[in-house]
């Protein structure tokens, strides 16, 4: 960590810059972090589960796959079978078998830990599965699932991530006909824009939304806003039932002195530049770079600022590291790659004239009630680049109408997802237990808005017969 005494080095070091790397060594940078298993690995990986009955890892698994299920039907070579368990309850398993923080869900619970410390590799093992699944169908093989029969019903979803994608799957499953609204130009949500590069390479976020969409009934409608292209009351009376499922649009700001100067960028905004980026030596990163959070985005855009050749990533969060929402996992992924952690320092102001020289923090403690304070001790962390990663927030633009919870943070919706509106549900991050910030719950959430808003569907059917 470099502090006011390495000020003049600062000044002379050129800032922000693209081409630090060259394409190969890029291309080695942001290789698949996980590759996959190959097939006698996977047997080998699938011998090591004891198929437990009332299985933890599925109690941990905010889908409730069934993980002995499907693991068995690995280890015995039925990888179709083993797939249409998987996504029967998440169609959405092979991102998450990508991304899920497995460490603290599935394999966390794994029984495994308490007998050798290595649980068995759901996550791998998930994803051998669903892939196979996937590449046999854009091979021309019937796809897992088919529609039932048209019910004449429609269903408008607002918002193309994780939640209204499962949300679109299972309705159009029940033979509804869904029209997915989205404000960005492709489909997928944070998973498209929102998540490392080196943790879904090859286009899968896109390839796994055409394997969504092949069962029919679903329509995409890309660049269409809730509050600026759409509003709620003339959905309500095109379609026969709404959900929203359109995350947090809006990034909290730090409110220091500097956040204005050139070089300090939201996080979230880099990672969607990189992920859409089709040349990454292209992309300009700074020599210096302090990333300010401690969550799953603070740490990607660390790590992927590593990646595109940054000398120096700091990555700053004002409690410590048990309290960052970004797992011990991720915190040590990170430290591997090179990026330094810095705990119990909370931001005062951004320093330069008109670019970022420099931030300065004040070390920061808990009290005897355990309240975070500021201990008056000062340090600053020199930098050319700085990356904003303390939260994102809803944005209300088109949702006057709804009930949303106590400091308007989220949409009100009771267990099943159903909002203060009949026939409009809710979930993901942008409704009331959906702030987890993970893709499973998401998942999760739209999967069970979606068949209250199917039993919703056939009660009107009902009224009207």
């Amino acid at each position: 960590m470099s502090h006011s005494n390495s000020r003049s080095a600062a000044s002379t070091t050129p800032g922000i810059a693209a081409g630090r790397l060259s394409a190969d060594e890029l291309g080695c940078n942001f290789a698949d972090v996980a590759p996959p298993l190959s097939v006698d690995s996977a047997v080998v990986a699938a011998d090591r589960c004891h198929y437990c009955y009332d299985a933890p890892c599925v109690a941990a698994c905010p889908t409730g796959i069934d993980i002995p299920g499907f693991i068995r039907k690995i280890g015995n070579g039925n990888l179709k079978g083993a797939a249409r368990d998987i996504l029967s309850a998440n169609p959405l398993g092979g991102m998450c078998s990508r991304v899920c923080p497995t460490e603290i869900l599935c394999e966390g619970a794994c029984v495994r830990n308490h007998q050798d410390g290595e649980p068995v590799q759901i996550g791998a093992l998930q994803r051998h599965a669903t892939d196979f699944q996937m590449a046999r169908e854009a091979a021309g093989a019937a796809p897992l699932f088919k529609r039932t029969s048209e019910t004449g019903r429609r269903v408008a979803v607002i918002g193309a991530g994780p939640a209204g994608l499962a949300c679109a799957h299972t309705l159009a499953l029940a033979g509804h006909a869904v029209t997915v609204f989205d404000a960005r130009e492709k489909p997928g949500g944070l998973n498209e824009y929102g998540i490392a590069a080196y943790k879904t390479v090859d286009d899968f976020a896109q390839r796994e939304v055409e394997w969504l969409l092949s069962i029919g009934g679903i329509v995409i409608e890309a660049g269409k806003r809730l509050g600026r292209d759409l509003t709620l009351e003339a959905l309500r009376e095109t379609f026969d039932a709404v959900f929203i499922g359109i995350g947090l649009g809006g990034t909290q700001a730090l409110r220091i002195e500097g956040e204005a100067l050139e070089g300090v960028r939201d996080a979230v905004e880099f990672i969607a530049a990189l992920r859409q980026a089709q040349d990454l030596a292209a992309l300009p990163v700074g020599r210096r770079v302090v990333v300010i959070g401690g969550g799953n985005t603070a740490i990607d855009a660390a790590v992927q600022s590593r990646k595109l050749g940054a000398e120096h990533v700091t990555l700053a969060y004002r409690r410590g590291g048990a309290q960052m929402s970004a797992t011990w996992a991720e915190q040590e992924f990170a430290r591997t790659e090179g990026v330094t952690i810095v705990e119990w320092m909370k931001p005062l102001r951004i320093m330069g004239t008109s670019r970022v020289e420099a931030v300065e923090f004040e070390r920061t403690a808990l009290d005897a009630n355990g309240a975070l304070q500021g201990t008056g001790v000062i340090e600053r962390i020199e930098a050319d680049m700085v990356l904003k990663a303390i939260g994102q927030k809803l944005l209300p633009a088109g949702l006057e109408a709804l009930q949303l919870s106590a400091g308007g943070a989220r949409i009100a919706e009771d267990a099943d997802g159903a909002t203060s509106l009949e026939g409009v549900g809710a979930g993901g991050d942008c409704a009331g237990h959906g702030a987890t910030d993970l893709t499973v719950q998401a998942v999760q959430d739209g999967k069970l808005a979606a068949r209250a808003i199917d039993r919703y569907l056939a009660a009107q059917a009902e009224k009207a017969a």
